[in-house]
């Protein structure tokens, strides 16, 4: 596949990074020439020196013969009328935008095919505000991620020596309740699980359950955290304005902010939150705040150093979780085996999200896992048994690679667990966890169907 990059960023680099390695043809185009030669040492892609939003730039870069465009410059601007040109001089087949700015989101005709024809739009702080919400719903998660419209939750969690199945085998899991555990890493370690695999204290286990079921399961691999209630919300920005308002009216919400008249601006506009003027990382105002009965606290400014920092100090005072906003990848891998709790990358929530349309085959979710190393994806399979490689076949016939694993089927809206002897049907919704990413297109083939299918 031909894809055109726009913006060679954090989201843009990490883009290339992924598609390169899965044989696609990538450029990247941006104006900063050191990180293009970066990107360029680095992976083997093509690289242009130009505003992306340029007719001839585009043109350079090969827009008249590529099937994808996607814009993640930092310029919602340029984004947006790069895939203006994009349709109207070049005829790409998909574009793709991030739009971050609410002004633009909030009037969705602007994204009507007759306005701007952008095939996709990704709103990187809606994304993340869904994933903190999931996790603030699911105390002791480490990730919480939906399939199906939210029938089939991937969750991940580490075990605990308070949970009732350390030391037991995996098939002792709850067996009045449908679970497969999907990956299973021991200090670091991908372990293939299997029903006699036994399971250790600190393991960090994803397992594919019915959402109805998600608490149950997880109270057996560790202690059931108190729900949570008081959430504390450092940065009033666009991501920490998202989740007050979004959890304004089931918990007890409070948001920091050191700017003014943004802290005016956001007691007017919230309703039941609490809007504070002041600084997350001075300890007095967090005492006089109650932060030791704070449930969680998240730290959402756009500045990575302030976030750790701030977290740090409210997990020292007796916040019971804490969580940190880091852009920087580098961060991510020091804070994540340290004292804070969660640390959210939006790169790999917006990287995820952009992957479920670049995929061939019919699929329809992507989860990037594991710093990108793993993936968790969903695909429907189409045809007969004739035209596909998967309809009509049990799971154990599948010619699957090593590590790959389906975990669970949505039939019809009913949440089917898979086991070998499981036939998958025509329009399946079908959840796999690949523990090695370079084997997607491996899956994808096997969810094309033949060209015979009409």
């Amino acid at each position: 596949m031909k894809i055109i990059i726009l913006g060679a960023g954090q989201v843009g680099a990490s883009l290339a990074e992924h598609l390169s390695i899965e044989d696609n043809d990538i450029t990247v185009i941006d104006t900063d020439l050191p990180k293009l030669n970066l990107l360029r040492d680095r992976l083997d892609i093509r690289t242009i020196r130009g505003l992306a939003s340029h007719p001839s730039v585009l043109e350079m870069a090969g827009a008249d013969d590529a099937d994808m465009i996607i814009a993640v410059t930092n310029s919602d601007e340029v984004n947006m009328v790069a895939c203006q040109i994009a349709y109207t001089i070049f005829n790409t087949p998909t574009k793709i935008a991030r739009v971050r700015t609410t002004q633009y989101l909030s009037y969705q005709q602007l994204f009507d095919k007759s306005a701007l024809p952008i095939d996709v739009l990704i709103s990187p702080e809606q994304l993340v505000t869904d994933y903190i919400q999931r996790l603030i719903e699911h105390p002791g998660a480490l990730q919480v991620l939906d399939f199906a419209e939210g029938l089939v939750q991937l969750v991940a969690v580490k075990v605990r020596r308070s949970g009732s199945l350390v030391g037991q085998e995996l098939q002792k899991i709850n067996q009045n309740i449908e679970t497969r555990v999907a990956a299973l890493y021991r200090r670091g370690r991908s372990i293939v699980p299997k029903g006699n695999t036994v399971i250790e204290e600190d393991d960090e286990v994803f397992f594919l359950v019915d959402r109805k079921y998600t608490r149950t399961v997880m109270s057996e691999l560790r202690r059931v955290d108190k729900p949570n209630k008081r959430i504390m919300i450092a940065g009033g920005g666009n991501i920490g304005r998202r989740l007050a308002r979004t959890l304004e009216h089931n918990y007890h919400v409070k948001l920091m902010d050191h700017n003014p008249s943004n802290s005016r601006r956001l007691s007017e506009e919230l309703e039941k939150t609490i809007v504070l003027l002041g600084d997350a990382s001075d300890e007095d105002l967090l005492i006089e705040e109650n932060i030791d009965n704070v449930d969680v606290f998240c730290a959402l400014t756009n500045d990575d150093e302030a976030n750790i920092m701030s977290s740090l100090l409210a997990k020292r005072l007796g916040a019971r979780k804490v969580m940190a906003l880091i852009n920087r990848t580098a961060y991510v891998d020091l804070v994540e085996s340290g004292e804070i709790d969660v640390a959210i990358s939006p790169q790999q929530a917006t990287i995820g999200s952009l992957l479920a349309h670049v995929r061939r085959g019919d699929v329809v979710m992507v989860h990037s896992l594991r710093k990108g190393a793993a993936e968790a994806i969903e695909a429907i399979a189409h045809g007969d048994k004739e035209t596909s490689k998967v309809v009509g076949r049990k799971v154990e016939e599948l010619k699957l690679p090593q590590g790959t694993n389906i975990g669970a089927i949505v039939r019809d809206a009913k949440v089917i667990i898979a086991h070998h002897d499981t036939v998958i049907e025509s329009e399946d919704h079908v959840i796999l966890f690949l523990i090695n990413k370079k084997d997607i297109r491996e899956v994808e083939h096997l969810f094309q169907v033949d060209v015979t299918f009409i």
